[in-house]
């Protein structure tokens, strides 16, 4: 199934399903189409970044954050992304996404995304950083989470989740270009 048709389904379906709190989990269910799968008759690594999208466009929409973004002028990207395989998903195959935010800190919304079977086996996990972009800059956190109806303080990160972010700090060109 085209990416766009998705996109379009999830949108409506955001539109016209059960709203979300602020920091509440969304859940989708989507399959495994033909035009998903690679030469080994799964679901293509590449193709679990762009359903991951679709987890975070549910998200937005169903926790009432899309109107503020077009009143804001304000854009989400995407900064990094990590992703461990765990298993397999088949062609046809039915499985649920999982997103939400576990926190963030005074640049990145830092959030989960699973990928599971519909008898609950995790298929995939991923971290993403994301950030909120407008006209002059980037958003600062402070500003999206009175948006957001968040809590002025972040969620305390999991460890795993702060050394991912350690580890990305590393990566980053900013951090590689000062140590040359």
């Amino acid at each position: 199934m085209n990416l766009y048709v998705r996109l379009i389904k999830v949108i409506v379906a955001a539109l016209f399903g059960k709203g979300l709190g602020s920091l509440e989990e969304s859940a989708i269910t989507l399959r495994v189409w033909p035009n998903d799968l690679d030469g080994n008759l799964h679901l293509n690594n590449g193709r679990y970044l762009t359903l991951m999208d679709l987890g975070r466009f549910d998200l937005i929409v169903r926790n009432g954050m899309l109107r503020t973004l077009f009143a804001k002028g304000w854009m989400p990207v995407l900064a990094a992304a990590t992703i461990r395989f765990r298993r397999s998903l088949d062609p046809f195959q039915r499985f649920r996404l999982r997103t939400r935010v576990l926190g963030w800190d005074a640049r990145n919304v830092i959030m989960e995304q699973i990928f599971e079977t519909l008898e609950g086996e995790i298929a995939a996990r991923a971290l993403v950083r994301g950030v909120f972009r407008r006209k002059g800059g980037t958003v600062p956190t402070a500003e999206i989470a009175a948006a957001a109806g968040w809590p002025a303080e972040s969620p305390v990160l999991p460890e795993r989740v702060t050394a991912w972010l350690a580890a990305e700090d590393l990566l980053s060109e900013r951090r590689i270009a000062q140590a040359a």
